[in-house]
């Protein structure tokens, strides 16, 4: 979930997270089930709230260690992410404890947003990372079909099975072999709000999809541009795109545009588009109208819809659980200032899309296997839970770790759903398509977010560029 100039840019601005992309035929991930949960306790999210989950043998810092890692003085390690700023700093704290317990030294290495590339090239030149963590599904898929990916342990794989849900386990998963751990998972169904902006307008937090965009002409009125797009970056239009789909096509569709078994040129396009077109097609509804919209990074959507008091820039943002990381670099305190309301519903039910950080190992060996297995404890989803800025699919993880009510009940959500969840469909898609700056995807709903009137034109392009990418 990057942008259309790149993501690079936007994480380096804060290192907020990014999503997850391509996986031509894994499992997905939405939460419809859970969709009646979910639009929720969030509504409420400066109050109290317990989690409901099992303990994992303590919620602090010291809490007594739930995994057996092995000695591994003298071994030496090379893991690379996407993350840079506050999330590379927090996954540092997890790969730290690591190499206190086992010896090892780990060196992390920045790839840039073109993951697909960047393993690609170290592959090429015989010198790959040893753990990658993988934003897409299809990029896992891609990489495990090219002989890339080093099965999961026994270990490992016995982690996984105690603390993560079978939905989540598919998702590491190619013909049947296991390869990956989700570390890192996130609610992108969300939309966070400036409560004073709210207040001041007089709105509630809006439920369905006429009372949004009731509610956004209304904060127009008072004076305040409504909706923040960080347009710059492609993958927060695709995330715009998929929580519509899916709510106002169903997941059955949803489930065969994601593998484009069905054509983007279909009625159900159409008609998500035409209704994003109800907020892109009017220009007051978005900060900067459309063009400031297309220069915006997504760093930037978050922050300036929580920072100039009484006279923000933005209202609201649409972003999954990760935006906390951009809202904590202003002075806005999440639950007080910022709240979050459940993506409004456009057809039956609210939509819950999820993307999600797989960890794999492209190298054999023992200390790889070892940092696989950390990932998939309840021990490292602690660290950085703990830190803020994280949602973790592990269900064994006592959620009373997380720092705030807002951060509780995301993850409660997230938990809830068991194995009834859809996954973010431009993950899922080879990263040609739905993956890459300035092509693809990215770029289609770029060029619809600079012209929301052009429907038809989007469409056959959007299709002719998934023909391409899938072979068909």
């Amino acid at each position: 979930m990057r942008t259309g100039l790149d993501r690079t840019t936007a994480r380096a601005a804060d290192g907020t997270a990014a999503r997850s992309r391509p996986g031509a035929k894994a499992r997905a991930t939405t939460v419809l089930a859970a969709t009646a949960a979910l639009a929720l306790t969030l509504a409420g999210c400066g109050s109290g709230g317990g989690s409901g989950a099992k303990k994992d043998e303590g919620s602090g810092s010291a809490a007594a260690p739930t995994v057996q890692l092995p000695s591994l003085k003298g071994e030496k390690l090379q893991v690379t992410a996407v993350w840079t700023g506050a999330e590379r700093e927090n996954f540092g704290k997890v790969l730290a404890e690591f190499e206190k317990r086992t010896g090892a030294k780990v060196d992390f290495v920045p790839s840039g947003d073109d993951m697909a590339g960047f393993i690609g090239s170290k592959i090429a030149g015989g010198g790959p990372p040893d753990i990658a963590m993988l934003q897409q599904v299809g990029v896992l898929n891609e990489f495990a079909q090219k002989g890339w990916l080093k099965p999961l342990g026994a270990t490992a794989k016995a982690q996984l099975a105690k603390n993560f849900a079978k939905g989540w386990q598919d998702l590491g998963a190619h013909r049947g072999t296991q390869y990956g751990v989700y570390f890192k998972a996130s609610n992108k169904s969300l939309v966070w709000y400036n409560t004073k902006a709210f207040e001041n307008a007089g709105v509630q937090e809006p439920k369905t999809w006429p009372d949004f965009l009731k509610a956004a002409r209304t904060i127009s009125d008072s004076g305040v541009e409504p909706v923040s797009i960080g347009g710059s970056d492609g993958w927060t239009l695709t995330d715009w795109f998929e929580n519509v789909y899916l709510s106002q096509a169903g997941p059955e569709k949803y489930d065969l545009l994601a593998k484009h078994d069905l054509k983007w040129t279909d009625p159900s396009v159409k008609a998500a588009l035409t209704t994003l077109g109800q907020l892109f097609g009017h220009k007051e509804l978005l900060a900067g109208g459309n063009s400031g919209a297309l220069q915006t990074d997504f760093p930037t959507s978050v922050t300036q819809t929580f920072t100039g008091d009484d006279t923000p820039k933005a209202a609201m943002v649409s972003s999954a659980d990760f935006a906390a990381a951009s809202i904590a670099q202003t002075k806005a305190k999440v639950g007080a200032d910022a709240k979050v309301f459940a993506f409004p519903a456009v057809g039956a039910k609210s939509p819950v899309v999820t993307g999600g950080d797989a960890a794999v190992a492209l190298k054999d060996g023992k200390a790889a296997q070892a940092l696989l297995t950390f990932l998939a404890s309840t021990d490292a989803a602690r660290i950085w839970a703990q830190a803020g800025g994280f949602i973790s699919p592990n269900k064994e993880l006592d959620r009373a770790v997380y720092p705030s009510d807002v951060m509780r009940k995301i993850a409660d959500a997230l938990i809830a759903a068991g194995d009834g969840f859809r996954f973010d469909m431009s993950d899922q898609a080879p990263a040609s398509f739905g993956a890459k700056p300035g092509q693809g995807e990215w770029k289609d709903l770029q060029d619809f977010l600079k012209n929301p009137g052009d429907v038809a034109g989007t469409q056959a392009q959007l299709e002719k560029d998934a023909a391409k990418s899938f072979g068909h």
